[in-house]
């Protein structure tokens, strides 16, 4: 068995995904959007650039995400982003909280070189995660 994570964005899901493979590394492997339907008699008008179904693999995760039109930002849940120096975890705080929301600033705690909890301007909610054990060994 294997989790994976689906995320609902409001028509920004193939600019969410373009942005985490150009930054974090990851690599769309499908996308296809309401147009790209063999019978589009029942799309709704407005729709048809919007992501029916998409896919990302980032890192050993997959991430899977389509556009909803009234789908709200992501509460109480968060990927997490585990990294290995404090520099990544830096240069990602940087990133994705770039118009978005910080909820808890990078800083160093008692368990992590660095942590912090954001949502980037796509909506997802994100944790970021130096842990010590990586460093300190």
């Amino acid at each position: 068995m294997k989790l994976d994570i689906y995320v609902n964005y409001q028509g920004v899901c193939e600019q969410a995904f373009q942005f985490y493979e150009q930054h974090l590394g990851g690599r769309i492997t499908s996308m296809m959007a309401f147009k790209q339907l063999p019978d589009t008699t029942n799309v709704p008008e407005g729709r048809e650039n919007d992501i029916l179904h998409a896919t990302i693999e980032i890192g050993d995760t997959i991430l899977r995400g389509a556009d909803i039109p009234k789908a709200e930002p992501m509460r109480s849940v968060y990927l997490t982003l585990r990294v290995y120096s404090a520099e990544e975890a830096e240069r990602l705080y940087t990133l994705l909280s770039e118009g978005g929301e910080i909820f808890m600033p990078m800083e160093e705690t008692f368990f992590a070189l660095r942590f912090a909890q954001l949502r980037d301007r796509f909506g997802t909610s994100w944790m970021l995660l130096c842990e010590r054990q990586y460093i300190e060994g």
